[in-house]
């Protein structure tokens, strides 16, 4: 095969990479275009065009709190990102608890919590208990609990992971933490919408999500503060959001968020039924068809639509190039780093071999895939990795490329 071909492929990209961003909903644009053009005015301001834009922002605040289960609008946050509700969560706990010097998080966080920990560990006398996950992606209770001391500020654990899309036990994790009274932090950025949250009867303190993860803008994110809890402001300034977070709110952005969860509210069912079946369809035609390769992470307790898969003897990078010839958007599970390819913390944090790591693939699917997208890919990706495979010397006795 020296030039690969692909027939009936599309006019537009496929695209099957949700977990990084999703497109932004036509409804969550109809709502917010108004506060773009005629509703601009200031949600501090008291004259009309700003009492415009504050009952925009109040409104917005009650459609994320339906999502989440949240009770009262004094526990709701907004901020400018999920990275931003991370750092919050983290770094305003431990201001507010300044005797306490230890933080326990796990290996394989997203970087906004994971980076956040190593600078606080490195540079600011702060200790931190890393959790290990097995082979197929799960927390070891047991390590958690032996972990928790008088001096720990918090706990910081993701609901479910952005590159494998296993769930960890959040609610189950809560109840051990707060056996000992400490604060719990969840980052539900790859959860919300996809999972139902009930911060009424959770155990969750402090929980972060982001709108660009649900079909809304990016640069617009979100943190629950469980009324009680003890948060110093991460951004200081003005009033806004009654002192917790300084800046003018993006009015805009925000009215695409509320929609986008109100949006999200509605379709969760959907997004549990149609988007898995869609993910498994996926799954299984190219496992049936594409040999040497496997599934990452647990097969049950996933995100409904997300599935990571590693073809031994290649490159995640070039699988990717070539979907990218063949009109399909998805993401490698390595990333490149001052010139060398190194397999991503996750997968490595599970102790997946070198030779399946390093040609990972995270297909993240929503509700505007369809089958025809699935099957299509499905169809070239035994092509494709016949094709790679033909043309990449591996060194099965250095394991390298």
């Amino acid at each position: 095969m020296s030039k690969l071909e692909f027939p009936n492929c599309p006019s537009e990209l496929i695209y099957m990479d949700n977990n990084a961003t999703t497109i932004v909903a036509q409804e969550a644009i109809d709502e917010m275009l108004p506060y773009l053009k005629l509703n601009y005015g200031n949600p501090s301001s008291i004259h009309k065009l700003g009492a415009a834009a504050g009952n925009a922002v109040d409104r917005a605040r009650d459609q994320v709190m339906n999502l989440l289960g949240v009770e009262s609008p004094l526990e709701l946050v907004f901020t400018g990102s999920g990275s931003e509700s991370d750092n919050m969560a983290i770094i305003g706990t431990l201001h507010a608890y300044p005797e306490k010097k230890h933080i326990v998080t796990t290996v394989v966080e997203h970087p906004a919590v994971m980076g956040l920990c190593r600078e606080l560990e490195k540079h600011h006398g702060i200790e931190v208990t890393w959790l290990d996950v097995d082979s197929k992606g799960r927390l070891d209770l047991a390590q958690l609990r032996d972990s928790l001391r008088d001096d720990t500020a918090l706990v910081s654990v993701m609901a479910a992971n952005n590159e494998t899309g296993v769930i960890f036990p959040y609610e189950e994790i809560g109840k051990i933490v707060k056996e000992r009274g400490i604060i719990y932090h969840v980052d539900a950025v790859q959860a919300a919408g996809k999972l139902p949250l009930n911060m009424s009867s959770s155990t969750i303190d402090l929980l972060s999500i982001s709108a660009h993860k649900l079909h809304g803008c990016k640069g617009v994110g979100a943190l629950y503060v469980r009324r009680g809890t003890k948060l110093r402001p991460l951004i200081v300034g003005g009033h806004q959001e009654r002192g917790r977070r300084a800046g003018t709110e993006n009015v805009p952005g925000l009215v695409a968020f509320g929609k986008a969860c109100e949006l999200a509210a509605e379709q969760l069912e959907n997004e549990n039924s149609f988007v898995r079946n869609l993910r498994d369809r996926l799954e299984n035609k190219i496992i049936a068809t594409v040999p040497d390769c496997r599934i990452n992470g647990v097969v049950d307790k996933r995100l409904p639509n997300t599935t990571n898969i590693s073809f031994d003897y290649i490159e995640g990078e070039g699988i990717l190039l070539m979907l990218n010839l063949a009109k399909i958007a998805a993401s490698s599970g390595s990333a490149c780093t001052s010139g060398s390819l190194e397999p991503s913390h996750v997968l490595k944090a599970m102790g997946i071999p070198f030779i399946s790591a390093h040609g990972s693939i995270r297909f993240s699917l929503s509700r505007f895939n369809s089958e025809a997208e699935v099957d299509y890919v499905a169809a070239v990706m035994p092509q494709i990795i016949e094709k790679l495979r033909s043309i990449t010397p591996f060194n099965q006795e250095r394991k390298t490329f």
